[in-house]
C-alpha cells in the first residue's frame, strides 16, 4: 500500500490549492509559447481496453481522455501547451543524461524507459491496469544503480485543457475535483505546489522504487481505493501475456503482427466490443494544415477488415464482440444507416471546435466530434454485410431472421441508391460524386449476400430464392455501370469517379475484394498509374488534393493502409519480392515501439495524422497474412474475379 503523507499536519495544504480565477489560460502568453507536444514517433501507447493515453519518450503523459475514449482529456498539452495538462516523470534538470532504452515488456502493453546519466540509472514503468472499478495510470521509478534525483510533473487540466480543477491535499492523497470529474493521486514521494501545478523532487537509490498512482473517479460518490501498484503491475503483464498467448498467427512478420494485434485490443472498448479509429483527436494530416479529424469514434468502414483479422489470429471473443456492436449500431431503420457512431453505438456525433487549443505544433482547428457521421457512403453497405457474411464465430451463430431481414433491408436501400452519388471512403466535404470505390463495394454488398445464401445450406424457399435473384441482377449491374463508366481508356486505369481524369488509390482494393482477377489488365493498369501519378518516395497517397474538389485546401501526407492495401496486391498479382520490399520499407516506419498513425509526411520524413491509427495497423496485419501465404478470402482475387 502508499505510504500516507501529510504537511506540517494539515489535512488541507493551501499551497496546492488551485483557484480558478488565479488564471486564464486563454490569455496566459504561455499558452501561445510552450508548446508541449512531441514528434509522433516519440509517443508510447498505454491504455484499460475503455480508454488510453499517450506517453512521451520524454516521459510526459501529454494526452489522456477520462473516463473512456470519448471523454473531454485531462491532459491535452499534446494539442496546446503545458497549461492545457501533462504529467512529467523525469531525471531532473541537474542530472546529465547519456542515454536512454526505450520498449514494451515483451508481448504487453507495458512501457519501460531506461534512464541513464552520470550518477546512475533508472527505469520508469508506465502502463493502465485492466480496469475494475476505476480507471488507473501507474507509474513506477525503480533505481537501478547510483542515486538519480528526479523530478515530477502535475497539471491536470479537465474539460480538453480549460478547466483548471481545485486540488487539495486529503489524508494520504492528493485530490482534484471540477464539477463532477475526480482525479486522485497516490505517492510516497514529497509533493508541494509550484504556480498551477503540482510537483515532486525526490531521489531515487538502486534497489529503492516510488509509485505515482493516479485515479479517475466521481467527485459525488467514495474517492477511488488505494492498490499495491506492484501488484497491478504482475496483474496488467498477466493480463497481455495471456492475451497475446492466444494468438494463432505465426510467420515472418509475426513480431509486427502481434504488436498491431495489442494496439488493436487496447483501442477497443471491452464494455460495447466497439473499435475507435484512433485514441486522439486533430492531429494534422499536414503540419499546419486544416485537415484534422476527431477519430475516437468507431466506423463501420472497419468492421470486415476488423473480423478477417481477429478471426485469422484466433480472437473469437473480440470477433463476436465487435460484431455484436455493429449489430446493435446499426438496428433500426435502415434509412438512417450512419457511416460513424459512439463507442457503445451512439448516433450523435456533433462536431465543434475546442478554440483554446492552439492544436498541434499550431496546426488548427481542433475538432471535437466528427460530422462525417451525417454523410452516404455507400461503401460502408458493402464492408458491413461483408462482415455479417464472415463465417459464423461460434456454432450458434448464424444468421437470424432479425439479421437476414436486415441485410434484405440493407440491400433493398441500396438497390435504390447505388446510381446516386456519394461522399466516398475519403469523406470528401465537397460536392457528392460517383466514385468508383464507392460503387465497387456497394457490389461487394451484394456479392456477399449471394454467396453467404449459396454457401450457408439453409433450405431456400421462395420469397429468398427471389430476393437472391434480384440482388444478381443488381449485382451485374453495378459491374457493368463501374467498367463502362469507372475505366479511362486513355489513361488505362480505373479513375476515382465517374467523368474524371483524377485517380483514387482505393482503387487497389478492386482485387482484394474480388471485383476483378488480380492479374486483370485493368487491375495492372490501375497499378501502374497509381505508381505513376499518386506515388512519392515509394508510398501512395490517396488522390491528388490540389484541385481543391474535396472542400478542403490541399495538402496531407501518404495513407499508410493504401500503402499496405497496395503491398498485399503487388503479391497477389505475382510480384512478391516488390512486395515483401514494400513490407519492409512500411515497417521501417514505425516507431521504435512498432506504433504507426494514419499518413506519413515523406518530406519531413514523420508521422502525421492520428495516432496510433486502428485502419493503419489492421492493413498491416492483412497484408502481413498475404504475403505468409496464409489462407484466406482474398485467395479468390485470384480465382474468382469477376468479368465484363
Amino acid at each position: 500500500m502508499f505510504t500516507q503523507y501529510r504537511e506540517h499536519g494539515s489535512q488541507e495544504d493551501e499551497s496546492l490549492s488551485i483557484r480558478p480565477e488565479q488564471s486564464d489560460t486563454r490569455k496566459s502568453a504561455a499558452f501561445k509559447e510552450n508548446l508541449l507536444g512531441a514528434p509522433l514517433e516519440d509517443y508510447a501507447l498505454i491504455g484499460d481496453c475503455e480508454t488510453a493515453a499517450l506517453v512521451c519518450r520524454e516521459g510526459s503523459v501529454d494526452w489522456l481522455c477520462w473516463p473512456t475514449f470519448s471523454s473531454a482529456a485531462c491532459f491535452a498539452g499534446l494539442l496546446g501547451t503545458r497549461e492545457n495538462g501533462f504529467f512529467s516523470l523525469k531525471p531532473a534538470k541537474s542530472e546529465q543524461v547519456l542515454g536512454d532504452e526505450w520498449r514494451y515488456r515483451p508481448h504487453t502493453l507495458i512501457v519501460e524507459k531506461v534512464w541513464k546519466t552520470a550518477h546512475g540509472d533508472v527505469l520508469v514503468t508506465d502502463f493502465m491496469p485492466p480496469r475494475g472499478e476505476h480507471s488507473d495510470l501507474v507509474r513506477i521509478v525503480r533505481g537501478l544503480r547510483g542515486t538519480v534525483r528526479m523530478r515530477m510533473d502535475l497539471t491536470l487540466r479537465f474539460d480538453f485543457g480549460r478547466t483548471i480543477p481545485w486540488v487539495q491535499r486529503v489524508d494520504h492523497h492528493l485530490r482534484a475535483v471540477a464539477g463532477p470529474q475526480l482525479v486522485v493521486l497516490r505517492t510516497e514521494a514529497p509533493l508541494e505546489g509550484e504556480g498551477m501545478t503540482t510537483i515532486s523532487n525526490f531521489d531515487v537509490h538502486e534497489g529503492e522504487s516510488v509509485c505515482f498512482v493516479l485515479s479517475y473517479g466521481s467527485s459525488t460518490e467514495e474517492d477511488p481505493a488505494s492498490f499495491d501498484a506492484y501488484e497491478a503491475l504482475a496483474d496488467t503483464e498477466k493480463f497481455w501475456t495471456e492475451w497475446t498467448g492466444k494468438n494463432t498467427h505465426m510467420g515472418r512478420y509475426a513480431d509486427a503482427v502481434e504488436r498491431s494485434l495489442i494496439t488493436l485490443k487496447a483501442l477497443t472498448y471491452r464494455p460495447s466490443g466497439g473499435l475507435v479509429a484512433a485514441p486522439t483527436t486533430s492531429l494534422p494530416e499536414k503540419i499546419g494544415g486544416v485537415r484534422n479529424w476527431d477519430y475516437r469514434f468507431s466506423w463501420l468502414r472497419d468492421t470486415a477488415l476488423t473480423l478477417l483479422v481477429l478471426l485469422h489470429a484466433g480472437y473469437v471473443e473480440e470477433a463476436q464482440a465487435w460484431r455484436g456492436w455493429l449489430l446493435r449500431s446499426i438496428s433500426g431503420s435502415v434509412e438512417q444507416l450512419q457511416t460513424v457512431y459512439g463507442i457503445s453505438g451512439e448516433r450523435m456525433t456533433n462536431e465543434w471546435q475546442a478554440d483554446w487549443l492552439t492544436g498541434y505544433e499550431h496546426s488548427g482547428p481542433v475538432n471535437i466530434g466528427n460530422k462525417a457521421a451525417d454523410q452516404v457512403q455507400l461503401d460502408v453497405y458493402g464492408e458491413v454485410i461483408s462482415a455479417l457474411a464472415r463465417t459464423p464465430v461460434d456454432k450458434e451463430d448464424v444468421w437470424t431472421a432479425e439479421v437476414q431481414s436486415m441485410v434484405r433491408k440493407l440491400l433493398e436501400r441500396l438497390a435504390r441508391i447505388w446510381r446516386e452519388p456519394d461522399s466516398g471512403i475519403w469523406e470528401s466535404r465537397g460536392p457528392k460524386q460517383h466514385f468508383v470505390h464507392s460503387k465497387v463495394m456497394a457490389w461487394v454488398a451484394f456479392d456477399r449476400a449471394i454467396r453467404f445464401y449459396e454457401q450457408s445450406g439453409m433450405a431456400a424457399d421462395r420469397e429468398r430464392e427471389e430476393h437472391v435473384q434480384g440482388w444478381r441482377r443488381s449485382r451485374e449491374a453495378i459491374h457493368t455501370d463501374v467498367c463502362t463508366h469507372g475505366f479511362d481508356t486513355e489513361l488505362n486505369s480505373f479513375v476515382q469517379a465517374y467523368g474524371s481524369k483524377e485517380l483514387d488509390a482505393a482503387l487497389v482494393r478492386i482485387p482484394l475484394v474480388g471485383f476483378l482477377r488480380a492479374d486483370d489488365p485493368r487491375v495492372l493498369g490501375t497499378l501502374a498509374a497509381l505508381e505513376k501519378h499518386l506515388m512519392k518516395d515509394g508510398l501512395l497517397y490517396r488522390y491528388d488534393t490540389r484541385d481543391g474538389s474535396d472542400g478542403l485546401p490541399p495538402g496531407e501526407g501518404a495513407f499508410l493502409a493504401c500503402s499496405f492495401w497496395y503491398t498485399a496486391v503487388l503479391h497477389l498479382c505475382g510480384r512478391k519480392d516488390d512486395a515483401h520490399a514494400m513490407f519492409g520499407k512500411l515497417l521501417s516506419l514505425c516507431n521504435p515501439l512498432g506504433l504507426l498513425s494514419e499518413e506519413y509526411d515523406v518530406d519531413a520524413k514523420r508521422q502525421v495524422g492520428n495516432y496510433p491509427q486502428a485502419l493503419t495497423h489492421l492493413t498491416l496485419v492483412l497484408a502481413a497474412i498475404v504475403l505468409e501465404d496464409g489462407d484466406g478470402p482474398w485467395k479468390e482475387a485470384l480465382t474468382t474475379g469477376a468479368n465484363c
